[in-house]
């Protein structure tokens, strides 16, 4: 060996070594990141610590029975759902439970006059819980208001509008494929209404609070 060259041992112990790359860590870093994330979404926990709001919903994804009758859901509802607002729609029940509609939704809250059925079939569409009622006493509507505004899931999902098209004294509820006509105001049967499908039927969930497209304010 001549003179300034080293052995292949000594080259060994001065080469700075490879740090070797822990696998088995990264992986498990991963997971544990996932995790965090996921319990974040399922708590309702944002990521800055703060709570997220999420929509009371309903008990049940699907029809119960009891709560309301089942419809069938119009064949010519989709691919196609939309209407321009000068077209009108012939539902296979009064109010409607499904069927075209128009591009435009109606705001929830307690309303006093009529709104057309191709407007709120839109609100259905998202899951929203339609009230008609067909009240002429001032007592009566007066009640069903206070009926609806103790009751927690309305002001997420719901809507009411005056309708002549059911009986004089009754009260109709309908949420997507679910219609329930009742004489007078039941309080229980509305309210189980709303604890049952409050935004859980319609093929979109989008509650009262989600700003609309055509509005820069809600």
């Amino acid at each position: 060996m001549g003179r300034g060259s080293r052995s292949n041992d000594e080259l060994s112990m001065i080469r700075p070594r490879r740090r070797k790359t822990n696998y088995w860590y990264l992986a498990a870093s991963a997971i544990i990141a996932i995790l965090v994330i996921g319990s974040f979404a399922l708590t309702g926990i944002g990521p800055g610590g703060g709570m997220a709001e999420q929509p009371r919903m309903g008990s049940s994804t699907v029809y119960q029975e009891g709560v309301g009758i089942a419809q069938l859901i119009m064949e010519d509802t989709y691919p196609n759902p939309h209407i321009s607002e000068h077209e009108t729609v012939q539902y296979d029940t009064s109010p409607p439970t499904s069927g075209k509609h128009w591009d435009r939704w109606a705001e929830c809250g307690f309303y006093d006059e009529e709104l057309p059925d191709e407007r709120i079939t839109h609100n259905l569409e998202h899951g929203n819980i339609i009230v008609s009622y067909n009240l002429t006493e001032a007592g009566d509507i007066a009640r069903l208001r206070g009926t609806l505004e103790d009751i927690d899931h309305f002001e997420t999902w719901g809507l009411a509008r005056y309708y002549d098209k059911i009986e004089p004294g009754q009260v109709a509820l309908a949420t997507w494929g679910v219609l329930d006509i009742m004489d007078g105001i039941d309080n229980d049967r509305i309210e189980d209404f709303f604890k049952t499908y409050s935004g859980t039927l319609g093929p979109e969930q989008i509650d009262c609070f989600q700003p609309a497209p055509w509005r820069k304010e809600r």
